[in-house]
């Protein structure tokens, strides 16, 4: 990586890559919390549980992606992955309960663990097996903000940050699937994971003014439809990295 790219990286602002809306956000559109966090009770086991996925997963995600920067004649610089547990400060600001981030300023991911297992065990519920793959699908889109952003790859529009990063969360699913590393059910457990983290669609509040507040945050916070966020998650998985961008063809 060039000192211009560490600059450049160093000088984004956060990439909130799972959350469809802030918390202000969701207060302002009368929703009484989050509505991707199933009601489902997690123990300490289930924690653990996502926890060891996950890191079996990291190993993967850093080998591909390694593998795939050494073929374009670059190096891909592995994010640290660091789990929390209802909110904290991190080198791009506070990231609150119930979420997960890329952060370029100290090269992390960090995700909130309760969360993540909860969404594991949601898609478990919902697809009849152990839902490993909603949880890895969040840590892999997470690292491909990492990717695309080593690449020099950001934009204002947030909804072409966050296509992107799913995409590529699609194509990391893509080389597990050639790997022969994926387990019945996986593939739909993940896109579960995807239709669980589309931007809500907010209520009118009656006040015009407001309306378009609310309207205004999610545009700069968009990170596509249940729909779109499938279909882009899709493209990756049946097209590879090359689908995604274009260093990869």
């Amino acid at each position: 990586m060039t000192t211009a790219q560490s600059l450049r990286i160093v000088a984004l602002a956060a990439l909130t890559g799972l959350a469809p809306m802030s918390s202000a956000v969701a207060a302002e559109t009368g929703e009484p919390g989050d509505p991707r966090v199933p009601s489902i009770r997690v123990t300490q086991r289930d924690v653990d549980a996502s926890n060891r996925k996950i890191a079996m997963a990291y190993g993967a995600l850093a080998q591909m992606w390694s593998k795939e920067f050494n073929r374009i004649g670059e190096r891909f610089y592995t994010p640290r992955i660091l789990r929390y547990d209802g909110g904290g400060f991190t080198a791009c600001g506070y990231i609150g309960p119930d979420n997960a981030m890329y952060c370029p300023n100290d090269n992390t991911v960090y995700y909130d663990e309760v969360f993540v297992a909860t969404m594991q065990k949601a898609a478990a519920n919902e697809v009849g097996t152990d839902g490993d793959m909603a949880a890895v699908g969040i840590i892999a889109h997470e690292v491909g903000h990492a990717v695309a952003i080593q690449l020099g790859h950001f934009s204002r529009n947030s909804y072409r940050n966050e296509s992107t990063a799913d995409c590529l969360a699609g194509a990391f699913t893509n080389q597990s699937q050639k790997d022969g590393s994926l387990e019945d059910g996986d593939v739909d457990e993940a896109f579960f994971g995807m239709s669980m983290a589309g931007d809500p669609t907010p209520r009118s509040t009656g006040n015009e003014l407001v309306d378009a507040r609310i309207q205004a945050r999610l545009a700069r916070n968009s990170h596509g439809t249940k729909q779109q966020r499938m279909q882009n998650f899709r493209v990756g998985l049946e097209g590879g990295a090359g689908r995604c961008l274009a260093e990869f063809r």
